[in-house]
């Protein structure tokens, strides 16, 4: 009997994490290794540490997911690893914009990679939160979010896990819409709330992706994380016990990010690695 040969295929993951302890890396990596597992291809995983090695990968990888990490995307403008950064996206960019290349590269950006690519393109302004967003919000999906190949399977709203300080508004629709990109999700509706609502997720352009909202998220990681004491304490002292308790209840809700973690990413691995051959 003879076995199909399995194809080779490149990922590459960008850190963004600086260094500091965090959950997204693993759940990254563990996302990636049971896809791949239940998939026909060998896969080559490599990381890249972009902030304090100042890394990044070269085109000959297949596909690309840059995380989440700590600290300000606007305080970091001019600095060697985001000009570095910047640089990497641009040639991607570029490769993806010339019909002779192929095949073409996709990107997800996570979060703070979210961030600095919305600052990298131009597509809305990035601030400061007046507070930190921490927990599992419901987040909305606009029309373009319910087409996207990405989002297949999930329900509107759909449940995530956010933690940032920072925030992504003020979309230049003219823009977005030249790079053949478009708005996919924006954060919980309150209309009580004079505050416009933040962009959860954005196509900025038929390769590259990416939302504010964690998805690589997993539950068993996140309850774990939250049952720490030290980061009991610090949650209930940042925002209060009921905050803590609502995420550790909402963690056990198989509709809610355990959901999120089994579609977004695997969506993308799915859809970037058939558009390889």
């Amino acid at each position: 009997m003879t076995y199909p040969e399995r194809r080779q295929l490149k990922i590459a993951i960008l850190d963004l994490y600086e260094g500091a302890a965090n959950e997204g890396m693993r759940c990254i990596r563990e996302i990636i290794q049971d896809w791949g597992a239940s998939g026909s291809f060998d896969l080559s995983v490599t990381e890249f540490d972009v902030r304090l090695q100042r890394e990044v990968p070269e085109l000959h990888y297949d596909i690309f997911i840059s995380s989440g990490g700590p600290g300000s995307p606007l305080e970091s403008e001019g600095s060697e690893w985001e000009n570095n950064y910047f640089n990497w996206i641009r040639t991607v960019e570029e490769w993806n914009r010339n019909e002779n290349n192929f095949p073409k590269k996709h990107v997800f950006f996570i979060c703070h990679s979210f961030q600095l690519a919305s600052r990298y393109f131009k597509i809305a302004r990035v601030c400061k939160r007046k507070s930190t967003a921490f927990g599992v919000f419901p987040t909305h999906m606009l029309e373009e979010g319910k087409q996207e190949l990405v989002f297949n399977g999930l329900r509107d709203p759909f449940y995530s896990v956010d933690s940032r300080d920072y925030q992504v508004i003020e979309p230049d629709h003219v823009r977005l819409k030249k790079m053949g990109g478009h708005i996919l999700a924006i954060e919980k509706e309150r209309p009580h709330v004079p505050l416009e609502r933040a962009i959860m997720g954005v196509r900025f352009n038929p390769w590259f992706i990416g939302t504010q909202f964690h998805p690589e998220a997993d539950a068993i990681g996140m309850a774990m994380y939250l049952q720490r004491a030290d980061k009991k304490h610090t949650v209930i002292e940042n925002h209060g016990e009921a905050k803590w308790q609502s995420m550790v209840e909402q963690l056990q809700d198989p509709e809610k990010i355990t959901w999120t973690h089994d579609h977004v990413l695997p969506n993308f691995l799915e859809l970037a690695s058939a558009d390889l051959y």
